[in-house]
């Protein structure tokens, strides 16, 4: 999608803000229903943020599978768990939130810096995938799963990251009530 340069910065400025604030709304709101509802919007802003970048098979993909499938069934899920379980030992601080936000903020802190300290610009990808797409390549599923694995390697994988976070904080913060150890 080719957006003039002031709508561009202020998409990707309103859509990471989504991302961040809804992200902090899965992790502190001690209501799971609102912890489900805010995964949601981060699903739904991660799935535009690919809208930019003209790819709109995988925004429309990220949007049907994560909001329409997974989080309905996280939604549906705490819907049919007793809700008074949760506020019957109200700690608000515990060791593991203390160790898990440690181990958190820093691979975050490393993600940051590697970001920033790599030239994202000097990369060079293989000549042997653009020889596979003009040469061998028939079908869109070949050629999407090319652009996976080369152009949006790092969004993909950036994605699948933060979505197995989320999805183990949500276990870790349930106990032993959701997962019978």
């Amino acid at each position: 999608m080719d957006l003039p340069g002031p709508i561009h910065d202020f998409l990707l400025v309103f859509l990471g803000s989504g991302l961040i604030l809804g992200g902090l709304g899965v992790v502190l709101l001690t209501n799971p229903i609102y912890s489900a509802f805010s995964l949601g919007l981060v699903f739904v802003c991660i799935s535009l943020l690919y809208i930019p970048s003209n790819s709109h098979f995988v925004a429309a993909a990220q949007l049907l599978i994560y909001v329409g499938a997974i989080n309905v069934l996280i939604i549906f899920a705490v819907m049919f768990m007793n809700g008074s379980e949760y506020y019957k030992d109200l700690n608000l601080w515990t060791v593991g939130d203390g160790v898990t936000s440690v181990v958190c903020t820093s691979i975050f802190a490393s993600l940051i810096t590697t970001i920033l300290d790599t030239s994202w610009y000097g990369i060079i990808w293989t000549t042997r995938s653009n020889q596979i797409i003009e040469q061998d390549l028939i079908s869109n599923s070949q050629q999407i799963g090319i652009h996976l694995s080369t152009d949006f390697f790092l969004p993909f994988e950036l994605t699948n990251f933060d979505n197995s976070f989320s999805c183990f904080d949500r276990c870790n913060c349930c106990g032993p009530s959701v997962i019978n150890l």
